[in-house]
């Protein structure tokens, strides 16, 4: 086979590769300029922290040579001869698009201006664009405010439970705490304000919500970690008195979380305490400190009672109204308790709060009994309600029940939400209009069941979505109605658990950051999102949780009630995260603040199983989680996972130069190698008509064993193909179909593309049975399922105490949509999609597509067939280059925007050819690919108008939602 140009085609020559003179072509342009991988973060206390940006251009081989950073307090600085904190001069490194701050000490609470230029090849002069970041408290004696709280309250008198108000159900909690305090402030003031608590805050400025952070400061363990937040009040600010008033709840601090029946709350604390500490600068220039003390005061509310697991209650008869605005009488209001003056826990925010995403109309609201509706929001979601009511009388109550899921009568589904309540009431104090939304719980569900209200119209409720505000960065398109909609399921599970730290579900009473969960599911949630901040503060929650002698917990942050000792496969996720992570957003950080509990962790398991088979120090293993074939050796699952986390222990030491250690590391993952080779995998003599003659069985012969081995590279090179072969064949067997868990899940479709079954894969996806990623579509569901058969026509729903239908595990073959339906990915030894490989492996679909807008710029990948012939599109980012796998079988078919690839083109050059497809090695830019591919044959999947549907679901409806909601509103959305 050739590259050369067929006969009688015109070739493409180097300058017609070239845009340059046409009109409205952008050149080599920075963009998406990041500080600690946020847009203008406010508040931050790393010392050298990471400039960062991404590269656009409209031409090919529009590459950077070199960039520079300028860093001052004053943006009028930046101009050439302005005064200068710090600059890196021109530094030749064609392939950077980040530096980390080297400039003298930042000091704190102050603001930051910054700018990169970047020069093209051949020319003099830069592109620029700029941004700022400012600063917090670099030190722990810089702070003034004490944690203050609200003293003891009298006891209430009891009388006798009744049928009314004193019937409901409180779970033991407390009112939420009001604080508040006045103050005076000059016309023109300027203000920042540094807020944290140990619970759960809101803080208004003269009745004006601060920010827009949802059950801020965010999950933490409290004991070794508390985080602040930092807004800009100046447009809240009055001249005169004005009032800082916070509302405090229990939060993850003092309120219910998990599932241990003997410790179900109070983990951290009894009751929820406030710090915030505002400075203000008048127009003189003069300073002024207003922080929490003893002389805030303190009374509660119309919040009864709020906690994330049980719900809220509020009661309008008990409201303060205007307590939050300046002329409030507070005088009999006691003083705030001062509960502690200590700050060296505290520690500014590293990523983006939770936020208010998405608002999503209801599907369908039913009346199913008199003044009781159950509303369909057409989504499995994180979030709450915002409900209208109106004519609601004194005492008269409204009570909303969430579920995921109807039973057979169409009610709600609770029982798998085991103690969790999940029930917001409302308690009227005769006001004719009243917005109920409560704002210190969340709750997973599709379903609303509303009492109280005898009508409710469409336009009086609508679900708001709650999840860390994690930039969406992917996006997936194809042919098949059903695989998108797959898709669309992996991206709300993603949202709905993404909320601090990354938990199982939403839902029940668990809501916890498991780590085999996160380990699966993180090369789908990097395509999806950008998720490099938020892992960040995650990866801290882990180390925090670690064990005395070096061991990672199954949980992060740590909680009473789950085994602290690491199982294989959730505690190795503190190696396969950071590593994964720096692979990605090309940051080395990842891997220098991980390394010393990488080592220690690779080094207690070794220290406790001397023969290299990890069979001690396992914790409760749960094995490959909820496999429904045969389950594996777990001596299998654990020594798979001990030699992975010492060979990518050994590479993260080899990425930051350290030889010594990278070396023993490798001894260490070559020497479990070979002992798992010995005791796990036996091998024969085959059938003569197998190409290698032999025959391959890894212990208890299952999908996940041969899974692991190969993707974790266990095997002899010489037993591979066998391996492989076995594999497919238990696949086939099965229907084709997989028998495998959370930890299998995730390998299932890279593995036996990466083997040549990328035909397998593909009849994975196609497969509408249980187990399978379509089954559940089949039956109405909107996120991925905790279980395969979590709800089947002849079981009915499965055992309730471990049943999720909004769990994203099994999601995991995210990734493959990405990187083998649409054919999006980077080469093994890349990092930050600098060489990126673009292999399409179509299956039975006409069309796919995948855009992700990496660390160096966007990425995109669309590719089409029709009349035998496939048509791909290819954007790669300046400094990027790609190798483009066309598929096809003739060579001589290839044209490149309808030209035949030029020989002499330096930005496309011909790599080599084999049966299936032709290679190309491309630079950056945008090319248009096509050639001759055969016609789309076999199954092709469901067509793009869905098919229909079963009459019972458990959802009673299709999965699509009512109305799509934008996620536009994220503070860190932005394009070349």
């Amino acid at each position: 086979m050739s590259g050369s140009p067929a006969a009688g085609v015109p070739a493409r020559h180097p300058a017609e590769g070239r845009t340059a003179g046409r009109p409205g072509v952008r050149t080599l342009r920075p963009y998406a300029l990041r500080c600690e991988h946020r847009i203008t973060p406010l508040g931050i206390d790393q010392p050298a922290p990471r400039l960062s940006w991404r590269l656009a251009s409209d031409l090919r081989g529009d590459d950077p040579v070199a960039y520079r950073v300028r860093v001052t307090e004053d943006a009028g600085d930046l101009e050439d001869g302005g005064r200068l904190l710090w600059d890196t001069g021109r530094v030749a490194d064609p392939g950077a698009t980040a530096v980390d701050y080297a400039g003298p000490a930042l000091p704190g609470r102050t603001r930051f201006h910054w700018r990169v230029s970047v020069w093209p090849a051949g020319s003099d002069a830069p592109s620029e664009a700029d941004s700022w970041f400012e600063t917090g408290f670099t030190r722990a004696d810089e702070w003034c405010a004490a944690w203050i709280a609200q003293g003891p309250c009298p006891v209430d008198v009891m009388d006798a439970p009744t049928e009314g108000e004193f019937a409901l159900d409180d779970h033991g909690l407390a009112p939420c705490p009001l604080l508040r305090r006045s103050f005076t402030a000059p016309a023109g003031a300027r203000g920042r304000v540094h807020v944290s608590a140990r619970g759960l805050y809101e803080l208004r400025l003269n009745g004006e919500r601060v920010g827009d952070a949802e059950l801020a400061p965010g999950w933490t363990d409290y004991r070794h970690r508390v985080q602040y937040q930092t807004y800009d009040v100046t447009a809240l600010l009055r001249e005169g008195e004005n009032v800082l008033a916070a509302t405090v709840a229990d939060g993850w601090w003092s309120g219910f979380v998990g599932f241990e029946p003997r410790r179900s709350g109070a983990h951290y604390g009894s009751s929820p305490q406030f710090l915030a500490e505002l400075h203000l600068t008048g127009p003189d220039g003069r300073a002024s400190v207003v922080a929490t003390d003893g002389t805030w005061r303190t009374g509660t509310g119309a919040i009864r009672h709020a906690d994330l697991l049980k719900g809220e209650c509020h009661d309008l008869r008990r409201a303060a109204d205007g307590w939050e605005l300046p002329g409030f009488d507070d005088s009999g209001w006691p003083r705030a308790l001062v509960a502690g003056a200590d700050h060296h826990l505290l520690v500014a925010s590293v990523d983006e709060p939770v936020r208010a995403m998405a608002e999503l109309r209801p599907y369908s609201v039913e009346r199913v009994l008199p003044g009781t509706h159950v509303v369909d929001f057409g989504q499995n979601l994180a979030g709450r309600i915002r409900l209208k009511v109106r004519h609601l009388a004194a005492g008269a109550r409204v009570v909303i029940r969430h579920a995921e899921v109807l039973d057979g009568s169409g009610r709600l589904y609770t029982a798998n939400l085991r103690t969790a309540a999940a029930t917001d009431v409302l308690i009227g104090d005769g006001r004719e209009h009243i917005v109920f939304e409560p704002r210190f719980t969340y709750h997973g569900f599709r379903y609303a069941e509303i009492s109280g209200v005898p009508e409710l119209a469409e336009s009086d409720v609508v679900a708001v979505a709650l999840h860390s505000d994690t930039p969406w960065a992917g996006e997936f398109d194809c042919s098949d109605a059903e695989l998108r909609r797959l898709h669309d399921c992996v991206a709300w599970g993603q949202r709905s658990n993404f909320v601090s730290v990354p938990t199982d579900c939403p839902q029940r009473d668990e809501r916890l950051g498991w780590l085999a969960d996160a380990q699966v599911f993180l090369p789908t949630a990097a395509l999806n999102a950008d998720v490099a901040a938020f892992f960040t503060k995650w990866l801290r929650d882990i180390d925090d949780a670690r064990t005395p002698d070096g061991g990672f917990t199954n949980v992060a942050p740590r909680l009473v009630g789950v085994a602290d000792e690491g199982a294989p496969g959730w505690a190795d996720a503190g190696v396969i995260i950071p590593w994964h992570l720096y692979r990605v957003y090309d940051d080395p950080r990842f891997l220098a603040r991980s390394l010393e509990a990488m080592c220690a962790w690779v080094d207690l398991i070794h220290r406790h199983n001397p023969d290299l088979v990890w069979r001690h120090r396992v914790g409760p293993h749960f094995s490959d989680w909820l496999a429904p074939g045969t389950p594996t050796p777990r001596e299998v699952v654990a020594t798979a996972y001990f030699a992975h986390s010492a060979r990518l222990t050994a590479r993260a030491a080899e990425v930051l130069g350290r030889k010594d250690a990278g070396e023993r590391y490798h001894r260490l993952a070559d020497d479990i190698r070979r002992t798992f080779a010995e005791r796990f995998v036996t091998a024969e003599e085959a059938d003569a008509e197998v190409a290698d003659g032999v025959s391959v069985r890894v212990a208890g012969d299952t999908q996940t064993g041969y899974l692991l081995a190969l993707a974790f590279e266990l095997l002899p090179d010489a037993l591979v193909g066998a391996a492989a072969r076995r594999l497919a064949a238990l696949v086939e067997s099965a229907g084709p179909a997989l028998l495998t868990g959370f930890l299998g899940v995730a390998l299932a479709a890279p593995v036996l593309d990466a083997h040549g079954r990328a035909d397998l894969a593909h009849a994975l996806l196609l497969r509408d049975e249980v187990p399978s990623w379509r089954f559940p579509l089949r039956h109405g569901a909107t996120t991925i399922w905790e279980r395969w058969d979590g709800w089947t026509p002849d079981t009915g729903f499965r055992a309730p105490s471990m049943n999720s239908f909004n769990h994203y595990a099994l999601g995991s073959v995210g990734e493959w949509l990405y990187r083998g339906v649409a054919g999006l990915d980077q080469a093994p030894d890349s990092t930050g999609y600098q060489k990126l490989r673009i292999r399409p492996r179509p299956g039975g679909l006409r069309h796919a597509s995948a855009r992700h807008e990496s660390v160096r710029g966007t990425v995109t990948v669309t590719w089409e067939r029709h009349d035998g012939r496939i048509a791909l599109r290819v954007l790669v980012p300046p400094g990027a280059t790609a190798e483009v796998y066309l598929p096809t079988t003739d060579p001589g078919s290839v044209r490149e925007s309808g030209l035949v690839p030029s020989a002499d083109d330096p930005h496309i050059v011909f790599v080599s050819a084999a049966f299936d497809h032709v290679l190309y090695r491309v630079s950056s830019g945008a090319y248009r690919f096509t050639a001759t591919h055969p016609p789309v044959g076999g199954r092709a999947g469901t067509p793009e108008a869905a098919r229909p549907r079963p009459s019972f679901t458990p959802s009673r409806r299709t999965s699509e939602p009512a109305a799509k909601p934008s996620f536009a509103r994220s503070y860190e959305e932005d394009t070349p």
